[in-house]
């Protein structure tokens, strides 16, 4: 095996190992520091890329073949699913979600991490100025 295929396997584990992780403990709170940090990696990874292959290497890949659109296309699906899904979570917490969307049309999955480490950041800050013990400790 070569090291691409070694990194697909490692990434396919690592996925399944995470699936497992969000079945299993059942999180409610979103971790703001580890859709960061996947945004992070994910963008390091497509600098990596940028730099050996080039950006029309996004355009061979995708219109290659059936299989390369097919991808593409789930690529795009995907990545509305997600935004029909958060927009309405991001506007509830004040987020301008016009840029944001922006962000995420032309990067796809390296905007929509970093828009749900931001989303993820205010509901967890709102949830804080929620609770109890603040609003007790803000009174006294």
């Amino acid at each position: 095996m070569d090291y691409l295929q070694i990194l697909f396997f490692l990434v396919f584990a690592a996925t399944a190992l995470a699936g497992v992780y969000l079945l299993i403990a059942k999180p409610t709170n979103g971790n703001p520091l580890l859709a960061a940090c996947l945004c992070g990696l994910f963008f390091g990874y497509t600098v990596v890329q940028l730099w050996q292959e080039g950006a029309m290497m996004f355009f061979t890949n995708h219109s290659a073949n059936l299989t390369g659109i097919q991808v593409w296309w789930d690529l795009v699906m995907s990545v509305l699913i997600a935004l029909f899904f958060i927009l309405p979570r991001a506007r509830k917490v004040g987020m301008n979600v016009v840029p944001w969307a922006l962000l995420v049309g032309t990067t796809a999955s390296i905007g929509l991490l970093a828009m749900i480490a931001r989303l993820f950041w205010l509901e967890n800050t709102a949830r804080r100025a929620d609770t109890p013990s603040t609003k007790a400790h803000a009174v006294a």
